[in-house]
């Protein structure tokens, strides 16, 4: 038997978010500020990681709270709010990156993170590579290391594995975002992990220090 989509009614019971989004849609402010501070730094990291620049990640989140707003007398609660949130913030990453590729100014960089292996992404690079690595790396070459992992993922391939490893989006959720099927998303991540493996195996494998990028 399929399973039954759920109704606008039932996204309103159990999600508080939009709950609040109906809120805002009514004209309350409050609710408004509460959604921005409650998923401001999300998107920011969110931001910052799809687009490779920390510098526009503020910028380009008040773009995507810019566009909520916007469209809030239009808003229907067909789905979780976050998934409707991060379509947003997909588009606009798509978008910043579509213009800073025109300008040649493309110029991935890594976070800053705790110990080696501190920060999801960095567990997934360990993850990916199938190994640890053959010395103790530091800050400096992790982030190059990370670096490295990012510029191997396509676009589609980064949003599917930052709603994965940072959001704890399921695939079914990580679809209704990248608008296709769970089934695509399983295979799109495999393939990250499998691009991942093949640019990082040489580094983790040789003890080599990554080349500066």
């Amino acid at each position: 038997m399929a399973l039954r989509e759920p109704s606008a009614l039932e996204h309103e019971t159990h999600d508080p978010d939009v709950r609040l989004m109906l809120q805002v849609r009514d004209g309350d402010a409050m609710a408004f500020e509460s959604l921005v501070v409650r998923y401001q730094n999300r998107v920011i990291n969110l931001m910052r990681h799809l687009t490779g620049r920390s510098d526009l990640a503020e910028d380009l989140s008040q773009e995507v709270f810019l566009r909520v707003y916007r469209a809030r007398e239009n808003y229907k609660p067909g789905a979780k709010f976050t998934t409707w949130l991060f379509t947003i913030a997909g588009n606009v990453a798509s978008n910043a990156r579509r213009s800073m590729a025109r300008r040649r100014e493309v110029n991935l960089e890594g976070r800053e993170s705790g110990p080696l292996g501190g920060s999801p992404l960095e567990q997934l690079v360990l993850a990916a590579s199938g190994q640890m690595p053959a010395r103790q790396l530091d800050k400096s070459e992790m982030r190059q290391i990370v670096q490295l992992a990012i510029e191997a993922l396509n676009e589609r391939q980064r949003m599917a594995v930052m709603l994965s490893k940072f959001e704890g989006m399921c695939y079914e959720d990580i679809a209704e975002v990248m608008e296709t099927s769970p089934q695509a998303i399983k295979s799109l991540l495999s393939r990250a992990r499998a691009a991942l493996r093949e640019v990082l195996q040489p580094y983790f494998r040789e003890g080599a220090r990554p080349p500066a990028l």
